[in-house]
């Protein structure tokens, strides 16, 4: 079972509808309580670093996904939900602390060569990371959905798994042990997206 956590974010059907496509017996967890045995989590995320912060601390959600994360079980972080895993945000003067996980911070894109912002739609992934289990099958230079203005600048340039080009080149995804997070959304990516879940959910059994 996969614990799926809901902290008020607007795609949380979405990536709860493509994990049960792929196969998975899925849990939508509000509380703690309800994460219960599960054999892995996932945090997603639309919209705004510290809302996302906020809810999860008033649900008592942000230290049931720290202490899930040590039990060495999967974990996938997507979108919001990966840059959550940093220690802090610029977004609208960002008050609230990230999880820390990873050392860095979340940036803007530079706006210049008439860059729109936000990037919205398709863009590559080049896989830095090839033996990443949740890229198993994917090919290098995909293409996935993409719905934000800003992005986690990693401290370590280990954990990066994928890259993607808008502008800047940016860590699109990072891995580290147990742990797995996309700034894309791969509930919205087709195919590619798909693959990479039932990836996810095949290291959870």
């Amino acid at each position: 079972m996969i614990a799926l956590l809901d902290y008020g974010s607007g795609n949380l059907r979405s990536a709860q509808r493509a994990l049960l496509k792929v196969g998975a017996d899925v849990r939508v967890a509000q509380r703690p309580e309800e994460i219960g045995d599960a054999h892995g989590m996932v945090l997603p995320g639309v919209g705004a670093f510290d809302d996302c912060l906020n809810a999860m601390r008033k649900q008592d959600l942000l230290g049931a996904a720290q202490d899930f994360i040590k039990t060495g079980k999967p974990f996938l972080g997507i979108c919001v939900g990966y840059q959550a895993l940093f220690e802090k945000s610029e977004e609208f003067n960002s008050c609230a602390a990230g999880l820390g996980l990873f050392g860095g911070k979340v940036v803007r894109f530079s706006e210049r060569n008439g860059l729109k912002i936000p990037q919205i739609g398709w863009n590559q992934i080049r896989i830095t990371k090839s033996d990443c289990p949740i890229y198993r099958g994917i090919a290098d230079g995909s293409y996935v959905y993409f719905v934000h203005s800003f992005f986690p600048k990693p401290t370590d340039a280990g954990i990066i798994a994928t890259q993607t080009e808008y502008g800047d080149t940016f860590a699109s995804s990072v891995w580290r042990e147990n742990v797995f997070a996309t700034q894309f959304h791969p509930e919205k990516s087709q195919k590619v997206g798909l693959q990479l879940l039932k990836n996810f959910v095949e290291l959870c059994r």
